[in-house]
């Protein structure tokens, strides 16, 4: 076992929740290829340098590429989050929502415009996005992670776009990208008790739609908006109630991000699409 392979206990946890067939045989006794996933996420180098004892390198990738594209990583998220969710392992007390900026290599430009080729001929991958998820921004070419974890520092639901797109109209999408499936009967999990984010993520509407889910939330109000409000008098509504002492507790979603971007393949972008990308950070994702 080489370090940052699976553990024997974490193998045991990964292997009920991975697919049983598929067009790359069955996934019995391919440990090797998703420690090799991770070792290349957890070191950030090409897929053509990857140790001899992952086997070969076209296999990795691929393994890693179709996972991507048909959403099997998202699958298995779900999965173990339903799995920690059924052992009360899952805080919904407190769900903070942030985001990250992840400069992107030189090698992740110069993608074609059309849908890249997929496992299933015709079809388009999940996450895939005409755009890219790149964007120019301050500092070159970036892309950007939306996240939204629990008070266990754990991801619940993630969006890349690209960097330079704002915080505030992303909040309402990752929201609804939380679906923690039960183990027994009964719909999926999608609320939390209570919501914390940064005044980046301050709008009528998204306060507006957290209302309307009957979720509490800590959001503070930024100058402008709050000046505005009161301009507008009776029109501009109540004043937005806010709780520093629950506010304390967004650091708990700015670990999570660090823990993400302790993987270079996260904090670095190097694929040229997006849904590979978006892969990258979920199998991280899982890992945490």
């Amino acid at each position: 076992m080489g370090r940052g392979d699976l553990t024997n206990e974490e193998w045991r946890r990964l292997e009920p929740h991975l697919p049983a067939g598929g067009r790359a045989a069955r996934w019995a006794g391919h440990r090797r290829v998703i420690n090799g996933i991770l070792f290349r996420e957890r070191t950030g180098i090409t897929w053509r340098d990857l140790p001899e004892r992952s086997g070969r390198w076209k296999t990795v990738y691929e393994r890693h590429r179709r996972r991507s594209a048909d959403g099997t990583w998202e699958r298995i998220l779900q999965s173990v989050q339903a799995e920690a969710d059924a052992e009360d392992r899952i805080d919904w007390s407190m769900v903070g929502v942030d985001s990250t900026s992840c400069r992107a290599h030189q090698h992740a430009a110069g993608a074609r415009r059309k849908a890249p080729r997929t496992p299933k001929k015709g079809s388009t991958p999940r996450q895939h996005r005409p755009d890219g998820g790149l964007g120019r921004s301050r500092g070159g070419l970036r892309s950007k992670i939306h996240l939204a974890s629990d008070g266990g520092c754990r991801p619940l639901a993630l969006l890349v776009t690209p960097g330079q797109w704002g915080d505030a109209p992303q909040m309402i999408p990752v929201l609804e990208r939380i679906r923690v499936p039960r183990t027994g009967v009964g719909r999926p999990r999608t609320t939390p008790v209570r919501l914390s984010a940064d005044k980046a993520h301050s709008s009528r509407s998204n306060r507006r739609y957290l209302r309307r889910r009957r979720i509490k939330h800590t959001i503070p109000e930024p100058g402008d908006q709050r000046a505005n409000r009161r301009r507008r008098g009776s029109r501009g509504g109540r004043p937005v109630g806010f709780d520093k002492e629950w506010y304390k507790r967004r650091n708990e979603v700015e670990r999570t991000i660090n823990r993400l971007t302790s993987f270079r393949a996260v904090a670095t972008r190097f694929g040229k699409r997006a849904y590979v990308f978006h892969g990258t950070v979920t199998v991280a994702a899982i890992r945490l």
